[in-house]
């Protein structure tokens, strides 16, 4: 006989930025039991999404992200408007490209056009004028959209945390799940501790975690899994890297570089996009890599030589697919399992995220258009044998 205190509508493996957005837009859903599961404490910062600032952005490399990214901020709107937290700061975007950049800055012009963004195209000496911070050669283009800005996941995330057991959402830290079994439509989800759950519906929201629990089900993913890190810096003058004084930005190139202002912490933070070593959910470690922090302050020394020096340095994990294209779909043969992956970009989204994992995994529908399941379907080409270049994610 089924335990009816095990039994529950959906769970949802993994509490990071997607799983805490998920659990939330599942338990205020009415009626419905929603258990949500970590392995971890809550908060910790051994996975993708914990930190005080990410990139959020309404520019992109194609049309499709740019409307999704349209509807990620307004969905963190709604989130701001239920908890009273503030997580996005708006301080305007900038993306820069040299001249013969590896990424065409030409392809977020013709996204954001066809999607009605506005923005405003800039010259190197446009750039200087507004932001002397910068040293940019002649030839360099830049493209200024004024809804950039910050995502802070530490709000963010406990927020969606706090939303969620406040809908009536069990969340359980310390957790692992160990096992996901299919029973015909009943899904079980077996924990280290010997806990057995049942559920219609099972949202993995396990980033370098998610072969763990989908090669069981024959259907693990090419994900590459590396251990990057940010470094923020110590600016002579921490104004001029202030939020009211500095954009978020993104460098076009190969190597891609990316930064926020200065932020509930040191001056400003920079990292390198996709630019760390191969490593294992469980076999990264947290140690600054000297090589990666010394190509960031060549850069920076070159582009922004005001920064100063370094004063913290942070890591965390990517796990990015060969298209760099998000999965957000159900698992072959497996219905009830749906496979929420970032592909190391995905925390501007996570808040709308939540609402589409909800209708995928309780009504069968999709708040996602027809597109958009192409695009982040787990059964794509990309994720079945053919690869395409990665664009900058941050």
């Amino acid at each position: 006989m089924t335990d009816p205190q095990r039994t529950f509508d959906a769970v949802v493996v993994g509490l990071g930025g997607i799983g805490s957005a998920a659990a939330y837009r599942l338990a205020a859903t009415p009626g419905r039991r929603v258990l949500g599961l970590d392995q971890f404490q809550l908060g910790h910062d051994r996975g993708a999404s914990q930190d005080v600032s990410r990139i959020t952005r309404l520019s992109y490399h194609r049309r499709e992200y740019v409307e999704l990214a349209i509807r990620a901020q307004a969905a963190w709107s709604e989130v701001e408007a239920a908890s009273g937290e503030r997580i996005v700061t708006l301080t305007g975007g900038l993306d820069l490209a040299p001249e013969d950049a590896a990424e065409s800055i030409d392809d977020y012009a013709t996204a954001m056009t066809g999607a009605g963004v506005p923005f405003e195209w800039l010259d190197a000496v446009d750039v200087a004028r507004r932001w002397p911070q910068w040293r940019l050669d002649p030839g360099a283009r830049a493209i200024f959209q004024a809804n950039g800005g910050i995502a802070d996941p530490e709000r963010g995330n406990a927020a969606h945390q706090r939303l969620a057991r406040a809908s009536g959402a069990t969340l359980l830290e310390h957790t692992p799940v160990t096992a996901i079994r299919d029973h015909g439509g009943e899904l079980e989800i077996v924990t280290a501790d010997g806990q057995a759950f049942s559920a219609g519906a099972a949202v993995l929201a396990a980033d370098a975690w998610t072969n763990q629990l989908l090669a069981p089900l024959g259907h693990a993913l090419p994900l590459r899994v590396t251990r990057e890190q940010v470094t923020w810096f110590a600016p002579a003058d921490p104004v001029a890297y202030g939020p009211e004084q500095f954009p978020a930005w993104i460098w076009l190139d190969q190597p891609s570089f990316y930064g926020v202002p200065t932020w509930r912490g040191p001056g400003p933070k920079v990292g390198e996009d996709v630019g760390g070593r191969p490593t294992t959910a469980d076999g990264r470690d947290f140690e600054t890599d000297p090589d990666y922090l010394a190509r960031v302050e060549r850069f920076l020394a070159q582009r922004l030589p005001g920064v100063g020096p370094a004063a913290r340095t942070k890591t965390c994990l990517y796990t990015v697919t060969p298209d760099r294209d998000f999965v957000i779909d159900r698992v072959p043969g497996h219905p009830g399992v749906i496979v929420a992956l970032g592909a190391a970009h995905a925390y501007k989204f996570a808040a709308l995220f939540g609402v589409l994992l909800a209708d995928l995994a309780l009504d069968g529908s999709r708040g996602a258009t027809q597109t958009e399941l192409g695009l982040f379907a787990i059964d794509r080409p990309a994720l079945t044998g053919a690869t395409t270049n990665l664009a900058p994610g941050a």
